[in-house]
């Protein structure tokens, strides 16, 4: 930046710096995404095209992020955890802003980017858009809990909204009568309506709508070792496709430096030269085996 007289007003620009050695959540929202659904005739109650599409705008996020470590989304919501020791856009300081602003209008612009390979025969009437914000959380115990809450709202409005569209669709009431029958409703009672009057086992729903999606990095065993991008190149809409060039491992090994080095340089060089893929499951993430099974998301 030219150094002028008028560079004083850099002066007003504040730091806005997170608490070091703690958790950050960044948590991206859709902005008005009834209207958004709405206008785009999104299937109810749930558009199967339209999660995948979430799903491949956090992708792209995973992606492009290494220090984000795990991913959950649920109807037009993403989370995002970033591993402990992240030194995102700063060395000594973790700026709020920042963040917020360059990962949401990634998610944002993938979203965009996207749309036609999700709805080929829908124009994109207007561009949606997301906002985000940063969550700092102390402690491992605090994040378990807050993807559990997360996840068990979606349980919770899934349940809802296959009711309230079950006694809409199929019942053949309106809105408001859907909504006065659903009052003071437990989930009890909603399970009687879903089997009862409609046939619908709930419990045998896909683990997409009842669980959110799970976004997780995975080594790849037996493939070709990635050198620009640590993403495996595959034709899969669960594993984004990369264009840049790749080595196999055995070039990787065999480029290696000669001198003699300590075994935990050489593990943690082995560790790197793995190949590591976004994936996107539909797993409980309340219970303990999921965490338990990948202790390093939350010791990263």
């Amino acid at each position: 930046m030219a150094n002028t007289r008028f560079q004083y007003v850099r002066s007003f620009e504040l730091p806005d710096p997170l608490l070091p050695n703690t958790h950050l959540v960044l948590r991206i929202d859709g902005h008005a995404f009834h209207k958004f659904s709405n206008a785009h005739d999104f299937r109810k109650p749930n558009d199967e095209r339209a999660l995948q599409l979430m799903d491949k705008a956090a992708q792209t996020v995973m992606e492009e992020y290494p220090d984000v470590v795990l991913g959950f989304g649920e109807s037009d919501e993403f989370s995002f955890l970033f591993k402990k020791s992240t030194k995102l856009y700063n060395r000594r300081q973790r700026y709020d802003s920042k963040i917020v602003s360059m990962l949401t209008s990634l998610f944002t612009s993938a979203y965009v980017f996207n749309w036609k390979t999700y709805f080929p025969d829908t124009e994109l009437k207007y561009p949606p858009s997301f906002d985000g914000r940063v969550i700092v959380y102390p402690g491992k115990q605090e994040i378990r809990d807050y993807f559990s809450w997360r996840q068990a709202d979606t349980h919770i409005n899934n349940l809802y909204n296959t009711t309230f569209w079950a006694l809409v669709q199929q019942g053949n009431l309106t809105a408001r009568e859907a909504e006065t029958r659903l009052k003071g409703t437990l989930s009890k009672d909603k399970h009687e309506i879903l089997f009862s009057s409609y046939n619908i086992n709930y419990n045998t729903l896909p683990e997409r709508f009842k669980k959110g999606s799970v976004l997780i990095r995975e080594v790849i065993h037996n493939e070709p070792v990635q050198v620009a991008n640590s993403s495996i190149q595959k034709g899969n809409t669960d594993i984004a496709d990369v264009n840049d060039p790749v080595m196999d491992l055995q070039d990787v090994q065999d480029a290696n430096p000669t001198k003699p080095e300590s075994k935990r340089v050489a593990r943690k060089k082995e560790k790197r030269a793995l190949p590591t893929a976004v994936r996107v499951i539909h797993v409980d993430i309340i219970k303990d085996d999921f965490w338990t099974a990948r202790p390093e998301l939350l010791d990263s």
